[in-house]
């Protein structure tokens, strides 16, 4: 048989190469898009950090949302709906995840993914409208579902509105298994974020897109915390159907 030749070996190394090359470039344009996508139906966006193994890129030892928070401490003056800074973040930061700064034009209702499948199934049978809606791993123990809905924001009678600290506060959401309400001074994960982990089960992405109306809160809340009570008796160890301090 006669051999390969050198140059036809380099010629094979280099299609390999260059079908590699395009896949990451695909990969690349298909984050660029959801995450301009998302800015398009008003999510304001900021970079946030992105798993190393089962850890976290931030310098922080010990980090207690690996891969959930922003780079930034002052990621709610830099989330911007801005495309071109949004494209600019996505290519200098290749590997970075988003977070979207929550209370501004949307709130999220957040609850664990077992009591939000529950719930979604029980809102559409019923009618009601369903926002977007994102699932961030689908792990029963540990994934959680996010329902977007149109904000309070800040009203003209400040006595009318709470601050997310009221609810829950991203540094101690394991606090709050149960559901949780993002308004302002909260953000969460958007697609295509990854979580710790080394499957699709550790991926952030869209149930129903982000370009569907936000609807009212109200109108989702009794489905959503009488999923969450049912999710509780039945995993008593991981949920509870309201925060608990």
């Amino acid at each position: 048989m006669e051999r390969e030749s050198r140059f036809s070996r380099w010629l094979r190394r280099r299609s390999r190469g260059g079908a590699h090359a395009s896949a990451a470039q695909e990969a690349a344009r298909v984050r660029e898009d959801l995450l301009l996508t998302a800015a398009a139906a008003g999510f304001p966006l900021a970079p946030a950090a992105h798993p190393e193994g089962y850890g976290c890129s931030c310098d922080r030892i010990g980090c207690p949302t690996p891969g959930r928070h922003p780079v930034s401490f002052a990621w709610q003056t830099q989330a911007t709906t801005d495309p071109e800074q949004i494209a600019r973040w996505a290519a200098g930061q290749p590997s970075a995840n988003f977070i979207t700064a929550t209370g501004r034009t949307q709130d999220v209702l957040d609850v664990p993914v077992g009591a939000g499948r529950a719930a979604l199934e029980r809102l559409e049978a019923e009618g009601v409208e369903v926002g977007p809606v994102a699932v961030c791993g689908t792990d029963p123990r540990t994934g959680r579902m996010l329902f977007f809905t149109a904000t309070r924001g800040t009203p003209d009678d400040e006595d009318e509105w709470w601050p997310c600290e009221l609810d829950c506060h991203p540094e101690t959401l394991e606090d709050h298994p149960g559901l949780r309400w993002h308004c302002r001074g909260s953000y969460v994960l958007v697609p295509p974020a990854r979580l710790p982990g080394d499957d699709s089960d550790s991926a952030v992405g869209w149930l129903r897109a982000p370009e569907r109306p936000l609807p009212d809160p109200l109108t989702m809340l009794e489905a959503l915390t009488d999923a969450c009570a049912t999710h509780a008796q039945e995993e008593p160890d991981h949920a509870a159907p309201w925060p608990v301090r």
